[in-house]
């Protein structure tokens, strides 16, 4: 079986390694343990532990987004609200 890096896990998902490191710290994803391997210490991803964050991945909400929408979905309620109708006469 196959192991990577969370760096090559990153690549073979197409995301940024401090997304996945992101997605760890926040719990959206579970790791592998870390390891001591050469003197340094490294998560050892398998394919399995792969596969787990690919589908998970789909429920992440990305934060930058979803506040975008709810702000969005704000500012046009409270434009709607203020919109004047369109028949309305000018006064002089």
């Amino acid at each position: 079986m196959r192991k990577y890096s969370t760096r090559e896990a990153a690549k073979i998902l197409g995301l940024d390694v401090r997304s996945i490191q992101r997605y760890i710290t926040a719990g959206k994803i579970s790791a592998p343990p870390v390891q001591n391997l050469g003197g340094g210490k490294y998560r050892v991803w398998t394919e399995r532990d792969v596969e787990k964050v690919r589908k998970v991945l789909p429920k992440i909400a990305n934060g930058r987004k979803t506040r975008y929408k709810k702000k969005q979905s704000a500012i046009s309620t409270q434009q709607s609200a203020k919109a004047k109708p369109k028949n309305q006469k000018k006064k002089k």
